[in-house]
C-alpha cells in the first residue's frame, strides 16, 4: 500500500470538520459539556489580514508552531481554546475599492475564502466555530461598546486606576476640580464647586472632555495625501507610508484620541509579570520612554509667554546657551520676530513634509531657524535665543529644549553649525572636539550654587531652587503620546458618536451596532469631508430616531454623525477575549466564560506589532481590568515572535544612461548615439549576472557611473563597439538591479527559463537580453519573502507536490523558531523522504505489517528517548530538533525491523502534533475509531533508557579486533574470564599466553603479548 498523501490529507480534514473535532467546550454551568473536569488552556495566534495575494509559505511559519502545542495539550488532557478569525478591516481593500468600484466587503469575503482553502489545507487544529471578523457588524458592535466605555471613565492618579465618569461629576459637583488628581489635558483652569454648577451644559460637556479616556482634541498627525488619512507612528516607514510607501506631512487636525499616556507607568512596570521577549518587551520600554528630570519655565523677554521645558539633566541649566523648539509648537507664531518671520514660516512648511520617525533618524542633517526672541535664564537672568529645529518634537516632552551643547551632541552640533556659544560646565573636561554626555562621572563647574557637585547631588539643588522662584518642579515624563484613534477612511469602524451643538453624544448601546453605510465613492467627498460624507443611508435601524444624509435626527431635531471611522487596531485589542465567548449578543462575553478561559496561555505572532497591536492591546486589557470585566491585566501570559522565512529573490542587471567622456572632461550622455550605432540596441539591456563584475556590483547598482570595462570583461563587449568612433576606455553607465519572478528560473543552474519571456514582455524594460554563450544568468539573495521582490513561494503548489504534512515538518526543520531562515523548495524532498519512510514501517507491498509481537530492549529504548525528546522539545519551543529525533527514531525502528504494535501505536501519537495527517491515517489503520487527536500522549519510562550492559571492544596490542556484550556490574576478574574463554580471543591467541589483560571498567579490554 503507497502513501497517497493528497488522498490522505484531504479525507482527514474532512473528517476532523464533519465531526468539530477541534471545538473547545465551555464547562457546562454555562451551556457546555463535561469539559469542565478538564484544564483549560489557550492557545492563540495573531490572526491574519485577509490580503488579496492569500498565504505565502512564510505565513504559517507561526500557525505550525502553535497548532503543534496545542494538539500537544489535548493529547495531555487539556481542554484547548486555539480560535481563529481575520483582521478584515484594512486599508487594502479600500484602494481597490477606490481603483475599481468594488466594495470592500466583496473584495474582503473572496480573499477570507482563499485564507481558510489554504489554512485548512494545511491541518490546523482551529476551532472555526469561534471565527470573528473585525468588519462583522456583531463583532464590531463591542469595539463601538468598548469606546463608549472609555468615553465614559476617567483616570485617577492617586488609585493608578481608571473610573466611570459620573464619579468624577460628582466630585466637581461636590468641591469642584482644585483636588482632582488625574491624567487630563494640559493647563486646565480651576473652578468651584459653586462655578461647577453656573457652568452651561456645554461648558460642563468641554471640561469633561478635557478628562475623559477618548476624547476630541486638536493634534499634530501624520497625515498622508495620498491616501486621504492619518497614520500612526506605526503604519510610517522611513518617512512614506507603509502601505503603499506616499509622502506623510505632519498637519494638526481635531481627531478621537485615546489617552494611553494614563497607562504608561503601569504598561512599564507590568512589564516584568509577562513572559514575553525580552527584546520585544525592550522595545516597549523604549517606546514608553520614562524618563525622571525636572519641568523648567523660561520667561521670554518683553512678553507675557513662558517655554517650559522638560530636562532629564537640571544639573547641566548653567549650560544651556540657546532654547530650541519644535516647528510646530504653538509659541513659535507668537515669539517670532518680523524680521524672522519669513524664513520660520519657510521652515515649518519644509518640516511639516517629514515625518517623526524621519525626523529623529536623521542625525546628519542640522537645520534650523533663529526666532529673534531671547529667554530669560532663571538662575543667572541672561538673555538666552530661542531657535526652532526640527531635531526637537513637539510629540515628546513639552515640545522645547534647553539646549546644553557642552553635555549633548545633537545640541553641540547645531551650535557648531550656527555659530553659537558652547559654555563649559564641567571640571576638567575637554569639550573642544564633542560633547560630554557621562552624567555619572559629571562634576559641576561655572555653575554658580551648584559648583563642586556631582550630577544627582547638582540636580536635587537645581530643583529645589526652581520651585522656591516658582519656576520649576520636579517631573517624571513619558515618551509615550495618546493615540490618535480617528481615521479618514471608509473601511473600518464607524464610531458609535453624534453632535450636539458642536459637542460629541454617545449612541445608546442599546442601539449598537451603528452599521458601515453604503458609499458610491470611497474617497473624501468634495468639501473634504471623510468617505463616510458620501453616505445617503445608513444601513441601521435605531430605536426612536432614523437616520438620513449623514445625520440623526430624533424627535425631529437634526444631529450630524462622526464621519471618521477607527483605527486598524481598533478591531485587534479584544478579540482574543471575544473569543471566549463569540455568539453571545446580550454582552462582550458572558462572566462565567471570561472567569474560565481568564486569559491568553500562549500567544504566537510576529515582533513587528511591538508598538502597534501588542501595546494598544495592553492598554484596552488594562482599562478593561479597572472596569472589573476581566480578571486579569494582561491578556497573555506567554507570547513567542515567530521568526521571518524569508525568500530567495532573484535578480537581473540593467544598463541604464551611458556617458562619454571627452577629453574636455566632459561627459556627454549617449542615449541618442547608441541607438542610432547599435542594431541591437546596447543601451537599456538586461545582463547575464557571469557579465559583471561580483565584487563591483553593490557598488555599481548604488548609482555611480562605471567604465563599462569595469563592469564588463573587455572582450566579451568589444565586437559592439568595432567600427564605432567611441573608446571603450571612456564609456560609462549606470546599473539598475531587479527583481524577477522566481518562477522564472531554472533553481538548479540558476538561469532563466521560457516562462521568463512571458513576463519580460508585459514589463517595462526592453525585450532584448545580453547573454552568454545563449545562457542567462541571475544572481540570487535572501530577501524578506514578498509580492513585490517576486520571490513569493504558494503553500498550495507545496501541499500539491509534498502534502501539508511535508510542509508543517519542513517549517520546523529549517531552524529555531524564533529565529529569520531562508526558504529553499529543493529542501523539502528530505522531509518528504522521511514521511515514505515513515509509512513503509507500517506497510509494506503486501499491506499493514504491524503485529501484535513483543518489542525488543532496543525498541522501547527508541521509543521512550523519541518520547523524551520530542516532549522536551515541544515544551521549550524547540520544533526544529524534534524532527531531527523523529528521523533517528524511524531509521532505528527499520534497522531493528521494528513490528510491533506497542511500540509503532504510541509512536504515531508523538508525531501526531507535527504531522497530524499521515497520523491519523496509520493510527486509524491500527484498528483506532477515535481520533488520535484524542488520544492520551504516551509517559516517559526511564528505565528503558538505563543501560545494563556495555560493549565492550576487545584490543589485542592496541587494535580493536571484536567486541563482547558483557553486564555492567561485572567486576574486572569476571570480565578477564569471560574475554579470555572466548573463542575469538582464543583463535588471536594461538595458543600463546598473554602478558597482561588490561580491563577499563565500562570502557575498554586491552590484552597485551
Amino acid at each position: 500500500m503507497k502513501y497517497h498523501f493528497n488522498d490522505i490529507e484531504a479525507k482527514w480534514q474532512k473528517f476532523w470538520a464533519d465531526n468539530k473535532i477541534f471545538k473547545a467546550t465551555n464547562p457546562s454551568s454555562f451551556g457546555g459539556g463535561q469539559e469542565e473536569a478538564k484544564p483549560k488552556y489557550y492557545v492563540l495566534d495573531m490572526f491574519p489580514y485577509p490580503s488579496g495575494a492569500g498565504l505565502h509559505v512564510g505565513h504559517p511559519l507561526g500557525y505550525i508552531a502553535s497548532d503543534i502545542y496545542a494538539r500537544y495539550k489535548r493529547h495531555k488532557g487539556f481542554n484547548v481554546l486555539h480560535p481563529q478569525g481575520y483582521d478584515s478591516f484594512g486599508l487594502p481593500a479600500e484602494q481597490y475599492a477606490i481603483q475599481t468600484g468594488q466594495h470592500p466587503a466583496i473584495t474582503t469575503e473572496e480573499n477570507i475564502k482563499t485564507y481558510r482553502r489554504q489554512l485548512d489545507q494545511i491541518g490546523f487544529s482551529f476551532d472555526w466555530s469561534r471565527e470573528v471578523r473585525t468588519s462583522d457588524p456583531k463583532y464590531y458592535k463591542w469595539t463601538q461598546w468598548i469606546f463608549i466605555q472609555l468615553y465614559n471613565s476617567w483616570y485617577c492618579k492617586r488609585s493608578q486606576q481608571a473610573f466611570d465618569i459620573s464619579e468624577l461629576i460628582k466630585v466637581f459637583v461636590e468641591e469642584g476640580n482644585t483636588g482632582v488628581n488625574a491624567y487630563c489635558d494640559k493647563e486646565i483652569e480651576p473652578f468651584t464647586a459653586k462655578e461647577w454648577d453656573v457652568f452651561s451644559n456645554k461648558q460642563q460637556q468641554e471640561i469633561l472632555l478635557q478628562y475623559r479616556l477618548t476624547y476630541l482634541a486638536e493634534s499634530e498627525v501624520n497625515w498622508c495625501p495620498a491616501l486621504g488619512t492619518v497614520l500612526a507612528n506605526d503604519e510610517i516607514v522611513n518617512g512614506v507610508s507603509e502601505r503603499g510607501g506616499h509622502p506623510v506631512i505632519r498637519k494638526k487636525m481635531t481627531q478621537w484620541s485615546m489617552r494611553i499616556s494614563a497607562y504608561a507607568e503601569r504598561l512599564l512596570q507590568d512589564l516584568e509579570t509577562i513572559d514575553w521577549p525580552e527584546s520585544l518587551k525592550e522595545t516597549q520600554r523604549n517606546w514608553i520612554g520614562k524618563s525622571v528630570g525636572a519641568q523648567v519655565e523660561f520667561r521670554v523677554q518683553s512678553s507675557e509667554f513662558r517655554v517650559s521645558v522638560f530636562t532629564t539633566r537640571p544639573d547641566t541649566i548653567f549650560g544651556a546657551s540657546f532654547m530650541t523648539l519644535s516647528p510646530e509648537h504653538e509659541l513659535v507664531q507668537k515669539i517670532t520676530t518680523p524680521e524672522q518671520k519669513a524664513e520660520i514660516e519657510a521652515y515649518i512648511e519644509a518640516t511639516a513634509k517629514r515625518s517623526e520617525r524621519d525626523r529623529m533618524a536623521d542625525v546628519k542633517t542640522i537645520s534650523g531657524v533663529f526666532t529673534g526672541a531671547y529667554a530669560e535664564h532663571p538662575f543667572t537672568k541672561q538673555p538666552i535665543p530661542i531657535w526652532i529645529g526640527d531635531y526637537v518634537l513637539a510629540s515628546y516632552g513639552t515640545g522645547a529644549v534647553m539646549s546644553v551643547p557642552c553635555g549633548d551632541q545633537r545640541d553641540y552640533d547645531f551650535a557648531k553649525h550656527f555659530n553659537i556659544a558652547i559654555p563649559n560646565i564641567f571640571e576638567g573636561v575637554d569639550i573642544s572636539q564633542e560633547a560630554f554626555a557621562d552624567k555619572d562621572t559629571t562634576i559641576i563647574a561655572n555653575s554658580d550654587f551648584i559648583n563642586g557637585l556631582n550630577h544627582k547631588d547638582a540636580t536635587k539643588k537645581v530643583i529645589l531652587a526652581l520651585e522656591k522662584l516658582g519656576q520649576g518642579e520636579g517631573k517624571i515624563n513619558f515618551r509615550l503620546r495618546d493615540a490618535v484613534f480617528s481615521r479618514q477612511r471608509y473601511w473600518g469602524e464607524p464610531f458609535p458618536v453624534y453632535y450636539v451643538d458642536g459637542m460629541p453624544q454617545m449612541i445608546d448601546v442599546e442601539n449598537l451596532p451603528i452599521r458601515l453605510p453604503e458609499v458610491e465613492k470611497y474617497l473624501p467627498t468634495e468639501t473634504g469631508e471623510p468617505p463616510l460624507g458620501n453616505a445617503t443611508v445608513w444601513a441601521w435601524d435605531v430605536k426612536q430616531c432614523s437616520v438620513v444624509s449623514n445625520q440623526l435626527i430624533d424627535n425631529k431635531t437634526v444631529f450630524p454623525l462622526e464621519l471618521n471611522t477607527m483605527p486598524g487596531w481598533a478591531g485587534s485589542s479584544q478579540y482574543f477575549n471575544r473569543y471566549m465567548d463569540p455568539h453571545n449578543s446580550a454582552e462582550i462575553f458572558s462572566k462565567e466564560a471570561i472567569d474560565y478561559w481568564q486569559q491568553v496561555d500562549l500567544y504566537i505572532g510576529g515582533s513587528e506589532h511591538a508598538t502597534g497591536h501588542l501595546l494598544y492591546s495592553r492598554f484596552w486589557q488594562k482599562f478593561m481590568f479597572d472596569k472589573g470585566l476581566v480578571p486579569h491585566d494582561e491578556f497573555a501570559k506567554k507570547l513567542i515572535n515567530q521568526g521571518m522565512i524569508l525568500g530567495m529573490s532573484a535578480f537581473v542587471y540593467r544598463i541604464n544612461g551611458g556617458y562619454y567622456k571627452y577629453e574636455s572632461g566632459f561627459d556627454e550622455e549617449l542615449d541618442v548615439y547608441f541607438d542610432n550605432i547599435f542594431d541591437d540596441h546596447f543601451l537599456y539591456r538586461i545582463v547575464s549576472f557571469d557579465l559583471l563584475d561580483g565584487n563591483l556590483i553593490e557598488e555599481v547598482i548604488a548609482g555611480d557611473k562605471f567604465n563599462l570595462i569595469d563592469i564588463f570583461d573587455k572582450e566579451s563587449i568589444k565586437e559592439y563597439f568595432e567600427g564605432t568612433p567611441f573608446d571603450v576606455d571612456k564609456i560609462t553607465f549606470t546599473v539598475s538591479k531587479i527583481h524577477v519572478p522566481v518562477d522564472c528560473i531554472d533553481l538548479k543552474n540558476q538561469i532563466i527559463d521560457e516562462k521568463f519571456a512571458d513576463w519580460y514582455k508585459d514589463e517595462i524594460y526592453s525585450s532584448e537580453l545580453f547573454r552568454t554563450n545563449g545562457v542567462f544568468k541571475v544572481s540570487r539573495e535572501v530577501e524578506k519573502m514578498s509580492k513585490s521582490k517576486y520571490n513569493v513561494v504558494s503553500p498550495d503548489a507545496i501541499c500539491e507536490q509534498y502534502g501539508a504534512d511535508s510542509l508543517r515538518l519542513y517549517e520546523m526543520f529549517l531552524g529555531p523558531l524564533e529565529q529569520a531562515k531562508p526558504w529553499n523548495t529543493a529542501g523539502i524532498t528530505g522531509v518528504h523522504s522521511f514521511l515514505k519512510k515513515l509509512w513503509k514501517l507500517y506497510f509494506d507491498d503486501k499491506g499493514l505489517k504491524v503485529t501484535d509481537s513483543e518489542s525488543t530492549k532496543d525498541n522501547l529504548k527508541t521509543l521512550h528517548k523519541t518520547i523524551k525528546k520530542v516532549e522536551e522539545d515541544i515544551i521549550n519551543f524547540s520544533f526544529n530538533t524534534s524532527v531531527s529525533t523523529f528521523m533517528i527514531a524511524v531509521n532505528e525502528l527499520t534497522s531493528q525491523k521494528c513490528t510491533s504494535k506497542e511500540i509503532l501505536e504510541p509512536l504515531l501519537i508523538v508525531i501526531s502534533p507535527y504531522a497530524p495527517h499521515i497520523a491519523e491515517e496509520l493510527w486509524n489503520q491500527l484498528g483506532n475509531t477515535e481520533s488520535i487527536s484524542t488520544a492520551k500522549f504516551p509517559k516517559f519510562n526511564k528505565k528503558h533508557l538505563i543501560e545494563s550492559s556495555k560493549n565492550y571492544p576487545i584490543s589485542f596490542n592496541g587494535k580493536m579486533r571484536f567486541t563482547m556484550e558483557l553486564p555492567l556490574d561485572m567486576n574486572k576478574e569476571d570480565i578477564e574470564a569471560a574475554v579470555l574463554a572466548n573463542d575469538k580471543t582464543k583463535e588471536q591467541l594461538q595458543g600463546r599466553t598473554p602478558k597482561k589483560v588490561i580491563v577499563v571498567l565500562g570502557k575498554i579490554v586491552n590484552i597485551v603479548g
